[in-house]
């Protein structure tokens, strides 16, 4: 039984141009101790899509125009807003990409996680200063009681994204979501967040919803992958599966560019061409279709459809993929990826 169930959800942004559809009809499910990954590239809604689930996102501009998200089954965007407090933190964490930004620079580290422990379980002196330095040491910082009177700025970016995970951790969530919480960091402390967040989610079962635009990172970490472009999902399956034969272009396409065992250079990564469509004016049919190098194979009727008709997720053998025309893999198998950050 799915933990977090997404159902048809849509987020539109006012502006001034027009209404922009940011997250158009995206649903997907993630189940206790398991790891569901959002990838896709920047501007594809995925974060949007993390926002909606805590109903975060700003309004204005932004708002939520239809759907459901359920957690453990109670429909979080029918909650009144006073009720949302309850799950927020303790229900479901989040970890951001920047910590600095989301780090109060004039509150000690003590200060910000005992605000948690106080306000969801009415743990205050001792008490909370004894479960902080016990979840920073969990994190693997050293030193946790001499870091818990240092403000963010005295800490480095891997301490301060390990802090954030402590905080989101301490009321110990059912679902965890990351919101790409390695972009900003250098490449051993990347791979040690990693680590921590798998091996974290190992002790507790928590379910995870795990946002990036690194596939290598995808096949690290991920039991599930959901393949998001221009505000849709248009793949989504196993890891396994997805990584080995993939059923739609632009998952294809994400595949061929990652660095691999043999390519010495990025220069030789292919690359998807195109620009993604415009969202104020989305394309009636494919959204991909324009910049789809399978279509120029298909018949005049065959890219007809792909023009006018929108595809949906469809059963194709162990994953669903938005795709007229699905298969015709390039079959890339997970353990040769390498990370193109890492």
């Amino acid at each position: 039984m799915a933990l977090l169930d997404v159902d048809d959800l849509r987020v539109g942004f006012d502006t001034e141009a027009g209404l922009v559809h940011a997250v158009d009809g995206v649903s997907f499910s993630i189940a206790a101790g398991r790891t569901l990954g959002l990838v896709g590239e920047s501007g594809c809604g995925k974060s949007v899509t993390a926002s909606s689930i805590l109903r975060l996102v700003p309004s204005p501009p932004g708002r939520i125009l239809s759907g459901t998200i359920r957690l453990a089954g109670t429909d979080i965007l029918q909650m009144p807003s006073q009720d949302l407090s309850t799950i927020r933190g303790k229900e479901i964490a989040m970890i951001f990409q920047d910590p600095t930004t989301s780090l109060n620079p004039v509150f000690t580290i003590e200060r910000q996680l005992g605000e948690v422990l106080r306000l969801r379980f009415g743990l205050q002196g001792s008490d909370a200063r004894g479960r902080s330095v016990a979840m920073l040491r969990t994190v693997g910082i050293a030193e946790p009681e001499a870091r818990l009177t240092s403000y963010p700025h005295e800490l480095s970016g891997g301490m301060k994204q390990r802090v954030m995970i402590a905080m989101a951790l301490l009321c110990e969530p059912k679902l965890l979501i990351a919101d790409e919480p390695t972009t900003a960091l250098d490449v051993t402390i990347q791979s040690q967040i990693l680590s921590l967040i798998k091996e974290l989610q190992q002790r507790t079962g928590t379910a995870v919803l795990f946002i990036t635009h690194d596939m290598g990172v995808i096949a690290e970490m991920c039991d599930d992958v959901a393949v998001m472009y221009a505000g849709r999902i248009v793949e989504l399956g196993e890891v396994e599966h997805v990584f080995e034969r993939s059923e739609h272009p632009y998952t294809q396409g994400l595949l061929r560019s990652i660095p691999r065992k043999g390519v010495a250079r990025k220069s030789e990564l292919p690359t998807v061409e195109g620009v993604v469509p415009s969202l104020l004016d989305p394309p009636q049919g494919c959204r991909f279709a324009e910049r789809c190098w399978r279509r120029t194979q298909l018949t005049d009727a065959e890219q007809l459809r792909c023009i006018d008709d929108a595809p949906e997720l469809d059963q194709k053998v162990q994953s669903l993929a938005a795709c007229h025309f699905p298969g015709g893999a390039f079959p890339l198998r997970a353990e040769t990826m390498v990370s193109g950050d890492r």
